[in-house]
């Protein structure tokens, strides 16, 4: 798990060599085990042979621009004499597979052909290793990084689809001075590119970008309006005006200094069609419980000790229960919460006696924090400067688990993935049933999934002149995701097509969106996060089995929508698989999510927090928000006359993003 940065010269232009470095520093908690940094400039057309340099550390590139390098042959250079590179590579390393130097990047294979800066894990390189030793290929390391360059010299851009992993790389071909960028194809790690200046740069975290001095930070209304609609942007824009990030399954290439810009395609487009051959029950269920368990063992691998989260519900315990079998003592965490003068739902937040009960029951190594009221305004600064992409729900209470397990362990599983692959929320599928035709309610959908306000109270919260045009394209956005999902079949009923389409549509925003805070909140600490529910193979079986088998498709459209009468209805056949790792008591719980009890927490011991930064001045000149509404909605919460937390979160997540990077200027 690392850093990566890149700055790309497009014209006939040198990169400017000293400000990869901050790009890298600023997101060294992602790697603080190691930096590098490569340089390249582009070579004859005929024979692809450029220069390079490559530094191995911090005090080699303090030199660097001083005391450059002579290599033989006849390059560019500038009025100084100095060599005009074209493109560079920066890394920082969090060390996980190989911890000696042999696994250190910019990593290039033995002929300096392919180079490369990766960031994630390839779960199943030992196969891949094996497969191409077979072809020939020598190795020199221990770790997954020489696999994609050996892999890419043997199979090309069809290397991306072999990976069963988290990847976010870059990988230049110096003979054919071609530039790949990709993401794995779930998006368990984030990538983000701008072009500015003839300069495309790329980074692990948006203020990678804009550390750079050579791209200013300013909003982007249109993705503004998307994030306080859906608490989440749903394409490639984030909040940043000309700040993307590449999207699940995708790649970019480009070719320094051609004078062209990127172009994108995917890799992984299609997820599998639901199927008719699933089998009977019991094989199926067999079938989930072997690929669970293959896809938890797999992630296992690592350099460095491995722990858990555990929040006492079924699918962190399967996970667990498995890696269990491999790891005696594992370590695992969760979070609590104070609920001192909470009430109403929020008094059933808490689940540490349930977490406490299956570590007694798998004999782990158990550590739990506890969560108060002053917790969230205390880490708030912190937590935003990290998340420069913020995204759904509340997340200060995972910031705080990941604190905890960062003391003890650098690589931690999770159970992200579970209810989008397996319909774990049917409470959410009703919103898009009874519609004109076996695609749904659309109309009725996105107004579920604004999540902040009422599409009607939208239109008062915004100040901006481009807030027509701007909701108009987050509409857009979200038809556009739903354009995408799999054609109606005629084999699925009415209701399976309509949950087909609704657990797609979340896969593809909803899920990615938590996949986004994950990843951010974990490397804050410097700690990795594995999502076994997300390997490949795992994934792409959960996609073919028909939502019959995830739920009670007969009985979705009788029940209300609320979610008590419903959550057990949902992943039935993952309830049954998980059987062979957990008690039943376990399996048949109903869902939990890990949320804190802010509802009370906002109107009561946050609420002087909360006014010092909305009330604050410097919040309120700010000239995106009718002020007067904001006041309204957050008075209405105060009193308890409704709850917006959300919202709230929202707000504060905002303004200090413009806090931290808008008001900042790089030099």
């Amino acid at each position: 798990m690392c850093g990566i940065a890149g700055i790309v010269s497009l014209a006939d232009k040198p990169v400017p060599t000293d400000q990869i470095k901050p790009m890298c520093d600023v997101q060294a908690h992602r790697g603080p085990d190691d930096a590098g940094y490569a340089f390249f400039q582009v070579g004859d057309k005929s024979t692809g042979d450029g220069g390079y340099w490559c530094g191995f550390t911090d005090p080699e590139f303090r030199h660097f621009n001083e005391h450059l390098p002579t290599l033989t042959g006849q390059y560019a250079r500038d009025e100084l004499g100095r060599r005009r590179y074209q493109l560079a590579f920066g890394h920082r390393r969090l060390s996980i597979q190989d911890l000696s130097h042999y696994g250190h990047q910019p990593m290039s294979n033995s002929d300096r052909r392919y180079w490369v800066v990766f960031n994630g894990e390839i779960y199943n390189f030992p196969d891949l290793r094996k497969e191409l030793e077979e072809q020939g290929y020598i190795f020199r390391t221990r770790c997954d990084t020489e696999v994609i360059l050996h892999g890419w010299k043997q199979w090309g851009f069809d290397c991306l689809e072999k990976l069963n992993g988290m990847f976010a790389l870059a990988l230049y071909d110096r003979q054919e001075n071609t530039l790949t960028l990709a993401r794995d194809r779930f998006g368990v790690k984030p990538l983000y590119y701008a072009v500015t200046n003839d300069y495309f740069l790329f980074a692990s975290e948006t203020k990678g970008i804009l550390a750079s001095g050579l791209h200013r930070a300013a909003i982007h209304p249109g993705a503004l309006v998307e994030y306080f609609t859906f608490q989440n942007t749903l394409g490639r824009q984030t909040l940043f005006e000309g700040v993307e990030i590449l999207p699940p399954g995708a790649a970019i290439t480009l070719k320094p200094g051609n004078g062209r810009g990127p172009t994108s395609r995917m890799f992984h487009e299609q997820f599998p069609a639901a199927s008719e051959t699933d089998g009977d029950e019991t094989r199926l269920r067999e079938q989930v419980a072997e690929s669970f368990s293959t896809a938890v063992r797999r992630q296992l691998i690592s350099d460095v000790e491995v722990g858990s989260y555990l929040s006492g519900g079924m699918d962190s315990g399967s996970i667990v229960s498995v890696a269990g079998r491999s790891i005696p003592r594992l370590v695992t965490f969760t979070g609590g919460f104070d609920l001192t003068n909470v009430d109403g739902i929020e008094q059933g937040f808490d689940e540490r006696g349930l977490a406490e009960q299956l570590s007694y029951l798998l004999q782990t190594e158990h550590y739990a924090v506890v969560l108060h009221a002053g917790d969230m305004p205390a880490a708030m600064e912190k937590i935003t400067w990290h998340m420069d992409d913020p995204r759904v729900g509340m997340c200060h209470q995972n910031w705080y688990v990941a604190k905890l397990a960062s003391r003890f362990v650098k690589v931690c599983l999770a159970g992200a993935g579970g209810d989008e692959l397996f319909a774990g929320y049917p409470w959410r599928y009703r919103h898009i049933m009874d519609g004109p035709s076996p695609t749904g309610d659309e109309d009725a959908y996105f107004r579920y999934w604004n999540r902040l306000l009422e599409p009607s109270e939208q239109p008062g919260l915004f100040a901006i002149g481009e807030y027509s045009s701007a909701a108009g394209r987050a509409r857009q956005m979200f038809q556009d995701v739903l354009r995408d999902a799999p054609a109606p079949r005629k084999d699925l009923s009415e209701t399976e097509n309509a949950v087909q389409r609704a657990l797609y549509f979340e896969f593809r925003t909803f899920l990615h969106g938590f996949l986004v805070t994950e990843d951010h909140i974990g490397m804050a600490h410097s700690l990795e996060s594995r999502v076994p529910f997300l390997d490949n193979d795992l994934a792409d079986l959960a996609w073919r089995i028909r939502p019959k088998w995830k739920l009670d498709t007969d009985s979705l459209r009788s029940n209300s929508a609320n979610e008590h009468n419903v959550s057990t209805d949902g992943k039935i056949i993952l309830r049954q698989a998980m059987e062979n790792f957990l008690p039943v008591e376990f399996t048949r719980q109903h869902k939990q999510g890990f949320s804190p009890p802010d509802e009370n927490w906002f109107r009561g011991p946050s609420m002087d927090y909360i006014q010092s930064i909305l009330y604050d001045p410097r919040t309120r000149q700010r000239p995106w928000f009718d002020q007067t509404f904001v006041q309204a909605r957050l008075e209405e919460h105060f009193a308890g006359r409704r709850n917006n937390r959300l919202l709230i979160w929202s707000l504060l997540s905002f303004e200090w993003l413009q806090r931290h990077w808008v008001d900042k200027t790089f030099e």
